[in-house]
């Protein structure tokens, strides 16, 4: 087992493009969506299936995922899991159906909810200080980054219409990727498992991934499908699901052992008040990459290149504002995520400005300035939230942390597409720049409520390399 420092920079490079690949590959697909429907005839509850099974099956294993990697050794599972994942693209890229892509799909997704929380454990046990301070910061950078790249990325693999194969290379793409980081991950990632390994919490793992899938399939597919009645009976069994989860989760802790959710870990500090805000900017980030696209392209009428090149200013300026959220932070403390929560209101306020007042002659050109205070903005606040929830996380409970974490991002990610991803669907059926409005008022109200909330977050204090840590 490595011992402390043990990783190398480019082992830390090849873990975030490892974690870099299933991120991407949630928000990839949205510019897709048209051709896959003109290639495979798909209904528009099947398209939203597409990205919906993934999500659903991504956010119920990640904590297992994490929970495993413990027990089992991260290295091991992390390369098991690439090699899923690699295999589900294969299948997804020449799926001869939209029910095969729809299964290939959740696959994929379960194969990514192994791998990615292996990458913050191990930076978690493998490194210190300033070390792990960096690696996470860059890991929350990765996350955003992929979700902006995903989208650009996805237009220009569909419009360049490789071999005449439309939307495929979207998903073959990750092969060869895949198996560039995983030879090298395998040679220089060492591999680490928990001191302290727990069990796996089946009890609660099962009613967990119930509890969400019963949440977000019926708010996913109940708008394309009329409301019928199991979507609404799935909602109640949703709150009963939920109920029940939390009272077996805390009956597993009193006696002794570390659930799927250990309410403890729940109550620190870092974990409660971070993980919160984490979800609350997932739920409108996840939105806003959903109806971008469809703005873009099915209201504006524009190509899925042109969907794609449109959120360049949004990634280019988050790339940057990533590359420098560390120093601000740390000089600045929560102060700098404040500021990068009103710059990010200031963005999406003037974008919503540009839509509507310039509906339906809206140039590209125009939505570039808002969107790049957008994407400054967001990558303070987003570094800077991501770095806080680990902060007071035992190191044994490495994975478990990790696991919680991203499970709530993506659960929040999930969720935004399903209920804000939704209600834009129903008003655009009347008026798109208005159903776009909507969508983005309710994004930026929340923006503006963690602009206030950062403040209860633990401090950020500097260390002698000007690398922030956190303190409880």
């Amino acid at each position: 087992m490595a011992q402390a420092g043990g990783l190398h920079p480019i082992g830390v490079f090849f873990l975030l493009a490892g974690a870099f690949l299933p991120i991407m590959d949630f928000f990839i697909t949205n510019v897709a969506l048209p051709s896959i429907d003109a290639s495979l005839h798909a209904s528009a509850s099947e398209l939203e299936l597409v990205i919906a099974g993934y999500g659903v099956a991504y956010a119920a294993l990640l904590v297992l995922g994490g929970r495993l990697g413990d027990r089992f050794g991260r290295h091991r599972l992390f390369l098991g899991a690439l090699v899923g994942f690699v295999a589900a693209s294969a299948v997804c890229g020449f799926a001869p159906t939209i029910g095969v892509l729809i299964a290939a799909r959740i696959v994929q997704g379960a194969a990514a909810a192994l791998l990615v929380p292996q990458v913050l454990a191990t930076f978690h046990h493998t490194l210190e200080h300033e070390r792990k301070a960096r690696a996470l910061a860059l890991y929350g950078a990765t996350s955003g980054i992929a979700a902006v790249v995903g989208q650009l990325v996805g237009g220009l693999l569909v419009s360049a219409d490789i071999a005449g194969a439309t939307w495929r290379p979207i998903f073959l793409v990750n092969v060869p990727i895949g198996l560039v980081v995983l030879v090298v991950a395998a040679r220089i990632v060492p591999a680490t498992r928990s001191d302290h390994p727990v069990g796996i919490d089946l009890p609660g793992t099962v009613l967990f991934a119930a509890t969400l899938t019963a949440v977000l399939v019926p708010l996913t597919e109940g708008h394309a499908l009329g409301w019928p009645w199991w979507s609404w009976a799935m909602l109640a069994a949703a709150v009963v699901l939920g109920a029940v989860t939390v009272v077996v989760e805390r009956r597993a802790e009193q006696q002794g052992r570390i659930p799927l959710l250990p309410p403890s870990l729940l109550r620190l500090p870092s974990m409660s008040r971070g993980l919160v805000m984490v979800f609350a900017f997932s739920i409108g980030f996840g939105a806003f990459m959903f109806v971008f696209a469809l703005t873009v392209q099915d209201g504006l009428h524009r190509d899925a290149l042109q969907g794609g090149l449109a959120i360049l200013p949004m990634a280019v300026l988050f790339f940057l504002g990533s590359v420098f959220a560390p120093r601000v932070i740390g000089r600045f403390g929560r102060a700098a995520l404040s500021v990068g929560a009103v710059v990010q209101v200031a963005g999406l306020a003037s974008l919503v400005g540009v839509v509507v007042h310039g509906w339906p002659h809206v140039s590209l050109w125009d939505m570039a300035l808002p969107l790049a205070l957008a994407g400054a903005g967001q990558s303070m606040l987003f570094t800077g939230l991501f770095r806080s929830v680990l902060a007071d996380v035992p190191i044994h409970l490495g994975g478990v942390g990790s696991g919680v974490l991203i499970t709530l991002q993506q659960s929040g990610l999930a969720l935004g597409v399903a209920t804000l991803g939704s209600l834009y669907l129903v008003r655009a059926e009347h008026d798109t720049a208005h159903a776009f409005a909507t969508v983005e008022a309710v994004q930026i109200a929340v923006i503006a409520l963690l602009a206030i909330g950062v403040a209860a977050l633990p401090r950020f204090t500097t260390t002698a390399a000007d690398t922030p840590v956190i303190d409880a």
